[in-house]
């Protein structure tokens, strides 16, 4: 199996937000508004860092709840996928169920707010955690899908690749008892589906029977460090950097905030809930997103 190399720092999924004494104030989204459109007239061309936040209005669900915690048992680790014909099954078998979520999934107001924002010039890039391309589909198109894209899968031996929908069929052919099985969707593809999947068929690799996975980044694996470097360069030539819908409690988005600072760039993070980013973040919204946003342009 081959080796990507020049990546970067591991996506780790341990980290958590230290206790506060009180909970955090929450903003009403015309307050917040109007401090984010004041900000984005100080910075007027921003570097845009989106996580799950921004999506759950689609109706996909998020990780973490507004303090950072775990909702859920954590999602499949990299290694583990890789090493585990069992993991494999699991994760599969439960993606019958969740991946058309994700696949059938339309874009709700925040999304089509920061196109907006891309209209405008406001934006220079939208850097999205996010795995199911509905910033594309509401019409942004300077977009990094920093964590990879749902909607390919790609063999890990002979580099094959292929429309997630093409493995989807071939599993639920092979599995056509699973079509039985009812569950709660889950993050990413997946869903909260506890059976036995010993049984499972999977899906391999049609030209070399390889490990089928999704194009996205597993908890545990590496960003490649061309498309962090590429967020990078523009986020040096922006005036700032906005963070909405992300606790950036996972290294691989929390540090854009660090190189931020670093670069002199002021942050701005608009959340439900609060973030890793409290101390280095000149402005802090804990509010409603998609209301906050359309507040924000309408002062704009």
């Amino acid at each position: 199996m081959p080796v990507t190399t020049h990546r970067t720092r591991p996506f780790s999924s341990n980290q958590r937000l230290p206790e506060l004494d009180k909970p955090p104030v929450l903003h009403e989204p015309e307050q917040a508004g109007e401090l984010l459109a004041e900000f984005i007239h100080r910075y007027p061309r921003l570097l845009i860092l989106t996580g799950a936040g921004v999506s759950t209005d689609s109706g996909i669900p998020d990780y973490r709840d507004g303090e950072g915690a775990w909702k859920r048992k954590q999602p499949v680790q990299h290694l583990d996928f890789m090493e585990n014909h069992e993991t494999r099954q699991r994760y599969w078998g439960r993606s019958l169920i969740g991946w058309p979520v994700i696949r059938n999934a339309m874009p709700n107001p925040s999304h089509y707010c920061i196109a907006d924002l891309e209209l405008r010039n406001h934006s220079s890039l939208v850097v999205t955690q996010n795995v199911d391309r509905l910033h594309q589909k509401a019409g942004t198109h300077a977009v990094s899908d920093l964590h990879g894209r749902a909607d390919e899968v790609l063999c890990m031996s002979c580099g094959y690749r292929s429309p997630r929908d093409d493995v989807h069929a071939r599993c639920a052919a092979l599995n056509p008892d699973f079509r039985q099985y009812k569950a709660d969707a889950a993050p990413d593809g997946d869903a909260d589906l506890n059976v036995d999947f010993s049984d499972f068929l999977l899906a391999d690799c049609p030209q070399c029977s390889g490990i089928l996975k999704p194009d996205v980044v597993f908890f545990g694996d590496y960003v490649p460090k061309q498309r962090v470097q590429s967020a990078m360069d523009a986020l040096k030539a922006s005036d700032g950097l906005l963070v909405i819908g992300s606790s950036l409690m996972v290294f691989s988005g929390f540090r854009f905030c660090r190189y931020a600072k670093e670069f002199g760039k002021p942050i701005a993070t608009l959340n439900l809930g609060r973030t890793r980013a409290e101390e280095l973040a000149e402005l802090k919204l804990n509010a409603r997103i998609g209301e906050t946003l359309r507040a924000s342009l309408d002062q704009l």
